[in-house]
């Protein structure tokens, strides 16, 4: 049966929830653990383009894309088309039990077009965390080294040690310890935070991780990791030259430099890698989420010397590089080809950029607007202080929710509402989604100036 095409248009036939949702979620309570969180507690029957529609029939404004995953849409005909043809053939073998070509033509696609002007060779998994551990397995035994440098505010995922090398602890880290010891954690370069000045960020950050390498012997670290754009943290863009320098030194000290581009990779940040805008390239490149089009896969791309240094059977996984996520990546790649989707990314930040930017001078809670393409960011603070604004944060978001339009919360101190729609966005559909952003921001920063008034007479 084919489906007739989803309107790309918000419509609210119910309260958001709607009754239908409501009682799905209180049978998902009897089955599923506490453990698992929710973001918005809707049922989706269909999504397609920027719309997602629930079990009552209201179709909300995406603003997530399944965590940066849908970029091209959760229901992409290339994607589909792929899947489709794959599905009819076999759903499983194991790669490494016998071989498929989806498999070699998904790492030709990488060692292709990962940066990096030398031989690659790339191995597939399934999941961010998964190709993270990889990465630090590949950078060790090359360099027969243990440590692994990582950075404040910094997210590489839910695993043992991944989340050693989160910065957060709640809810990633909360009591989930002990944890791996090898990891050190360093400054980064954060513009809006930085103690001396956004001006000093990148020298001081780039001393500071000199001096805690000397500290610790730079010969016993095997890898450096580090977001180009971090994403949990608050999608914080690095002050200009963090990442160049951050590579010289991985460089001088023989450190591999590992580049997680799971959440900002893929053409998200209006560039195919986040890493093009410093024009540097990691030793290793890791990627996920988009690549597999809404399908588990991820990836590890790196130097020919290092990804074979590990011996054979080292590395693998049952599913990994599974044959309808790697048919479904092809159809990614597809979308991508022309180049039309990461020009969307960087329209989509001019769009936003003008509706939002406003709200930095027009109100006392929105201390600052940042990101790149398709990966925004609105952070709730006091203009003033910096005091974070977690409360505020909360609120916009559910008033986003009830009125049909998908936003995500991130940030160390869950101040920071971040924007992630799908490349493949309608213009009108993105305008009225930012538009009614900002009508929230607006509401609640009238409320917070009020009840400040209220008190302040009081």
């Amino acid at each position: 049966m084919t489906l007739a095409p989803l309107a790309q248009s918000r419509l609210l036939l119910t309260a958001i929830p709607g009754p239908r949702s409501i009682a799905l979620h209180a049978e998902r309570e009897k089955q599923v653990t506490t453990g698992f969180g929710v973001a918005l507690p809707i049922f989706v029957e269909r999504a397609q383009g920027a719309i997602l529609q629930d079990v009552d029939g209201n179709r909300i404004i995406d603003f997530a894309s399944g965590i940066a995953v849908t970029s091209v849409g959760a229901s992409n005909p290339r994607v589909q088309a792929h899947v489709g043809e794959q599905l009819e053939k076999f759903t499983h073998t194991c790669f490494m039990v016998t071989e498929y070509d989806s498999f070699t033509a998904v790492c030709r696609w990488l060692n292709e077009h990962t940066p990096g002007d030398f031989e690659k060779r790339t191995a597939l998994f399934s999941t961010g965390s998964e190709a993270i551990e990889n990465a630090v397995k590949v950078a060790r035994s090359a360099t027969g080294r243990q440590r692994v440098l990582v950075f404040d505010d910094a997210y590489h995922g839910r695993s043992l040690l991944t989340m050693a090398m989160t910065a957060k602890e709640n809810p990633y880290k909360l009591n989930f310890g002990p944890f791996p010891t090898e990891v050190v954690r360093a400054p980064f370069a954060s513009p809006l935070r930085w103690p001396t000045g956004a001006e000093n960020a990148t020298a001081d950050a780039l001393a500071a991780v000199e001096r805690i390498l000397a500290q610790n012997g730079p010969e016993t670290f095997a890898a450096m990791v580090v977001e180009p754009i971090q994403g949990e943290g608050g999608f914080i863009v690095p002050s200009p030259g963090f990442l160049p320098g951050l590579r010289d030194i991985a460089t001088k000290h023989g450190i591999v430099l590992v580049l997680d581009e799971v959440q900002a990779g893929m053409g998200r940040t209006g560039a195919l890698f986040a890493s093009d805008y410093e024009q540097i390239a990691g030793d290793i490149t890791v990627t996920a989420k988009a690549l597999g089009g809404g399908l588990p896969l991820s990836a590890i791309t790196g130097r020919i010397e290092l990804m074979n240094a590990v011996h054979t059977g080292g590395l693998g996984g049952t599913y990994a590089g599974n044959p309808l996520a790697c048919a479904a990546a092809l159809g990614v790649f597809e979308a991508l080809e022309d180049g039309s989707l990461v020009e969307n990314a960087r329209r989509i930040e001019v769009s936003a950029r003008d509706i939002l930017e406003p709200l930095r001078r027009a109100t006392s809670i929105v201390a600052d607007v940042r990101g790149r393409g398709a990966m925004l960011a609105v952070e709730f603070a006091d203009t003033v202080t910096l005091l974070p604004r977690a409360d505020l944060t909360k609120k916009i978001a559910a008033l986003c929710h009830a009125n049909g339009l998908l936003v995500l919360i991130c940030g160390t101190f869950s101040n920071v509402l971040r924007l992630l729609p799908p490349l493949v966005i309608e213009e009108n559909v993105l305008n009225e989604g930012l538009t009614l952003l900002r009508d929230m921001i607006q509401q609640v920063s009238d409320s917070a100036n009020a009840a400040q008034m209220e008190t302040v007479t009081a």
